[in-house]
């Protein structure tokens, strides 16, 4: 589970802990993902902390060959580290539009590619990526064209992905969820913030541990049938 120590990564880790499995914290704030860790061996399963970059082919393939060596096999992925940036287009710097692609699509790409394999090779697998409502909807949440763009490549990787690892056993699925009560949105003036919530059907903020219950129940198997879904985790924002 990448960028897990804190967030929606945190809040799938442990739910995903209480409904027991063990799990894998991968972040680059080491010290955190060692605290998530923790506290996900209280409800009795095996955890363990890893340092990753996700942008990094090295750094990647490095953490999945420790998991591997540790638990002999990996059945759920959860693609979940990201970062946000904002600005009209004409602000974004290459550095941060390549920082933002490196991590958000470079990184769900690395990390399915390294562990794809040895799903393949079980017959069964779960994948499960977090997008954004703004892949769907060219930003407006964030209101950043590199991020919407990023989040965009999620939804369609997912789709394509999903076909690829259907005959093998290996199912593929998206979260995206809308404004989500994390640190991301913690800069946004008042003003801001209820303007977004006013867009929203619920006319609320979503929480975390109500993304983490989407990703368990895509996880489990009472979505055994479902394959290339991207799961809307938004307050009603977006009605396809």
């Amino acid at each position: 589970m990448t960028g897990a120590s804190r967030g929606i990564g945190r809040a799938i880790a442990l739910k995903m802990a209480e409904q027991g499995a063990d799990v894998v914290i991968c972040d680059i704030d080491l010290e955190n993902a060692k605290a998530v860790a923790r506290e996900a061996e209280t409800v009795g399963r095996q955890s363990e902390a890893v340092r990753a970059d996700v942008s990094s082919e090295r750094e990647v393939d490095e953490m999945v060959g420790r998991v591997l060596g540790r638990f002999g096999r990996i059945d759920i992925l959860v693609n979940n580290a990201g970062v946000v940036s904002t600005g009209p287009v004409n602000e974004i710097t290459m550095e941060v539009w390549q920082r933002t692609l490196a991590i958000n699509l470079t990184g769900v790409f690395l990390c399915t590619r390294a562990i794809f394999p040895a799903m393949k090779k079980q017959g069964d697998g779960r994948i499960i990526n977090i997008a954004s409502a703004a892949g769907k909807r060219g930003g407006g949440m964030h209101g950043s064209s590199c991020y919407a763009a990023t989040k965009g490549g999620v939804i369609a990787f997912t789709k394509a992905i999903a076909r690829e690892g259907g005959p093998h056993g290996v199912r593929v699925n998206a979260i995206a969820p809308a404004l989500i009560e994390t640190e991301m949105i913690a800069s946004l003036t008042p003003e801001r913030r209820e303007k977004l919530v006013e867009s929203i059907p619920l006319r609320r903020v979503g929480k975390v541990e109500e993304v983490a219950a989407a990703a368990c129940f895509l996880a489990s198997d009472a979505s055994s049938f479902m394959t290339g879904e991207i799961m809307d985790v938004d307050g009603g924002l977006i009605m396809d």
